[in-house]
């Protein structure tokens, strides 16, 4: 229906789920979702509706409540919205019209965009929180899925040697390469398929559980032993199997929690060591 409604003229859909309203349909209870369709004047919304109708086969329409918005300086509405956000103990993420509320602090300066990662999402805020915990200085870095580029940078700003971002969306790359240049800091960047072989030190993806699940030989591959990995994008419910996938490879910590959003942490064991005329033995590393 959000397709249809911007393909009819729409200028923009949310969706909104009211809390504490259910509706039941043959699989069970399911939230009732309210869709928010910004209209131009030009646009009837009963016309709008009836055309959708038309496509979905309705047998009934759903409700409709219209109200008229008054003009405003979306821009500034929109600005007001992000603002500077302290993460962990030493980083904030702050938009470029904003001054740094701590300036001795660490800054990666990001602007709301076409790729995912302002550091307002729980899975963003978790990983920040991560790297801020875990770089010491010196480090290397893979962030898988990079979106935005705000892993890989915040890494760099807090002292890491080197990152690498890795994403399939080419914009994505042309976004991390700008914000990169923002913050004054030299980002490599790739699609998949070029990414350089390497044993990073600390490896971040925040992707989703499934694609995770997938990478899991990939990623555990790129990690150097002892090396840490940060996985997010995993709902509550997805992080025992996401955590059986990297299992063979890594020692887990216990999950981090935020707003329902899971954070995996765990440490690259050793490779098998063989003695000669003796059994193979493996080191296994702390978890982290």
């Amino acid at each position: 229906m959000s397709d249809l409604a911007l393909g009819l003229g729409a200028l923009a859909v949310s969706e909104v789920r009211p809390p504490g309203h259910r509706v039941e349909d043959e699989t069970g209870p399911l939230p009732e979702v309210v869709l928010a369709v910004l209209l131009p004047p030009t646009v009837n919304p009963e016309d709008l509706l009836a055309k959708i109708g038309e496509i979905l086969s309705w047998k009934s329409p759903p409700l409709l409540h219209t109200e008229h918005v008054s003009d405003e300086d979306w821009v500034r509405v929109s600005r007001e919205q992000f603002r500077p956000m302290g993460v962990g103990r030493r980083l904030w993420v702050v938009p470029s019209w904003h001054s740094p509320p701590e300036p001795p602090a660490i800054h990666v300066v990001l602007d709301p965009g076409l790729a995912f990662g302002t550091g307002e999402h729980p899975t963003t805020r978790l990983c920040l929180e991560w790297l801020d915990a875990n770089i010491e200085g010196g480090e290397s870095v893979l962030d898988y899925g990079c979106g935005s580029g705000i892993l890989a940078i915040a890494a760099l700003k807090l002292g890491a040697r080197e990152a690498v971002g890795v994403d399939v969306d080419p914009q994505a790359l042309e976004v991390s390469a700008a914000n990169a240049r923002r913050n004054d800091v030299r980002l490599s960047l790739c699609l998949p398929e070029d990414a350089p072989s390497l044993a990073a030190d600390l490896i971040t993806a925040n992707i989703l559980a499934n694609p995770l699940m997938e990478l899991a030989p990939r990623l555990a591959g790129r990690t150097r032993p002892g090396g840490r990995i940060a996985l997010s994008g995993i709902l509550k419910s997805q992080g025992a199997a996401v955590g059986r996938a990297y299992g063979p490879w890594f020692d887990l910590a216990p999950p981090r929690l935020d707003s329902g959003w899971v954070l995996l942490t765990g440490r690259r064991r050793q490779p098998p060591s063989f003695i000669p005329g003796g059994h193979p033995s493996r080191e296994w590393g702390a978890s982290g």
